[in-house]
């Protein structure tokens, strides 16, 4: 009995100082582990003879109660510390200022297709879409881009499946429109378009914007004032000239080149032309009747020139330091 209050009184106590509940439950072995001291007194109970048995094992779980309920209680009284060490870490002054929050703003490639929209929209444009996923027909053959031209090559079309693609270009909006409205038409479409490329001024998804006008009376003329007029007010700069080298594109004729003066020497902006009767008689327009004239921007470039961007690439690489700036 002596030796069971001995037990009892060391068992409390070690517990009573120990502060970890990792050494709480290694000097609890010392105790009720399989090698532990009141664990030896029961398995010495067999020794002892009928009479004395039951009150000695009355006595050993009496203690064993003991010290299974002085570890319960110190294990609370750990997790109890351990919970107000946390709360006082996480503690929170709410008499303090609170702290201001960064105000988003709109991505620069976002801006510039709202602004060519707005200005486009002063000059009497309205906004046409369409799908991002082509079939080849309205990508290529209703543009009179010939079965071996490049433009279809693998090398410069993401190709979906034989019949279809990544648009290569938003022209195909074009096509859809004017299949589904007669004359007059005066539309920009701006949006997605992908090509296998990717360097400082390249990227496999850029933005473009395509303009059309489709009447009785349109000509070349035409096409170059609202060229002229746009790129002045979108650059706001009246002294900006703009200039139309003769080219080829297969779905224009005739076509051309488009530059705007820029630091002292030219620099290329697009390229447009009149539309090519192949491409009205697609549509069913009669290209007798109606003329009209098409062009193409790059969304991307018009933006570096106005922010003053070097690389392209840093539109789409999500640096917070860098989008902050258009705020």
């Amino acid at each position: 009995m002596q030796e069971l209050q001995q037990i009892l009184d060391q068992a409390l106590q070690q517990f009573a100082v120990i502060g970890d509940e990792t050494e709480l439950e290694q000097v609890k072995a010392k105790f009720l582990g399989k090698e532990g001291s009141l664990t030896a007194l029961l398995k010495g109970l067999g020794k002892l003879s009928a009479e004395e048995r039951p009150a000695a094992g009355a006595r050993i779980n009496q203690v064993k109660q003991g010290i299974e309920a002085a570890l319960q209680q110190r294990r609370d009284a750990l997790q109890q510390n351990k919970l107000a060490q946390k709360l006082a870490a996480e503690s929170l002054d709410v008499t303090l200022p609170g702290r201001g929050m960064c105000a988003g703003g709109l991505h620069p490639v976002t801006r510039t297709l709202e602004r060519i929209e707005q200005l486009f929209h002063s000059l009497g444009f309205a906004t046409a879409s369409g799908p991002e996923i082509e079939s080849d027909f309205y990508n290529f053959t209703a543009l009179n881009i010939p079965e071996n031209h490049p433009a279809r090559a693998m090398h410069d079309t993401f190709y979906i499946d034989p019949q279809h693609v990544l648009r290569t270009h938003t022209s195909p909006v074009q096509v859809r429109y004017m299949e589904a409205n007669q004359p007059p038409l005066k539309i920009i479409s701006a949006g997605r378009v992908y090509r296998v490329d990717s360097d400082a001024t390249h990227s496999p998804m850029f933005h473009q914007v395509e303009g059309l006008w489709v009447d009785e009376t349109i000509s070349f003329a035409n096409l170059k004032g609202v060229v002229q007029d746009f790129l002045q007010r979108f650059f706001e700069r009246d002294d900006l000239q703009v200039r139309f080298r003769p080219s080829f594109f297969p779905f224009t004729e005739p076509s051309a080149e488009m530059d705007m003066s820029w630091n002292g020497g030219w620099l290329e902006i697009g390229g447009c032309g009149m539309v090519h009767p192949n491409v009205l008689k697609h549509v069913n327009i009669d290209s007798e009747k109606y003329l009209g004239f098409a062009f193409g921007l790059g969304v991307e470039r018009l933006a570096m020139l106005r922010y003053g961007v070097s690389d392209l690439r840093q539109f789409y690489e999500s640096d917070l330091r860098f989008l902050k700036q258009f705020n």
